[in-house]
């Protein structure tokens, strides 16, 4: 499994998202490989989930079921409740 947090620039955010994504899957006890890049450098095979902010998404071309999509890049609550959300589904 590879998680990507993206953001506009793929600089600052996106580490800071990736960062916190790593504390989350730690607390859910998921395993995963996780990285970070610009939204303009995804692909839609880069990775099996992409995390990113609401501001961003829409511009994304990637497939709905591989997105998890904040309202807060800096909330680990919210973070944590969405990507427990998406493992539960799978």
């Amino acid at each position: 499994m590879k998680i990507m947090a993206v953001c506009g620039a793929g600089l600052g955010s996106s580490f800071m998202m990736e960062m916190n994504i790593k504390k989350v899957l730690k607390t859910l006890n998921i395993s995963a490989d996780v990285d970070h890049s610009d939204l303009g450098s995804v692909t839609p095979d880069a990775a099996d989930v992409f995390v990113m902010g609401r501001d961003i998404a829409y511009s994304a071309n990637l497939p709905e079921n591989k997105l998890i999509i904040v309202n807060s890049i800096i909330d680990i609550k919210e973070l944590e409740t969405k990507i427990s959300d998406y493992f539960d589904k799978k």
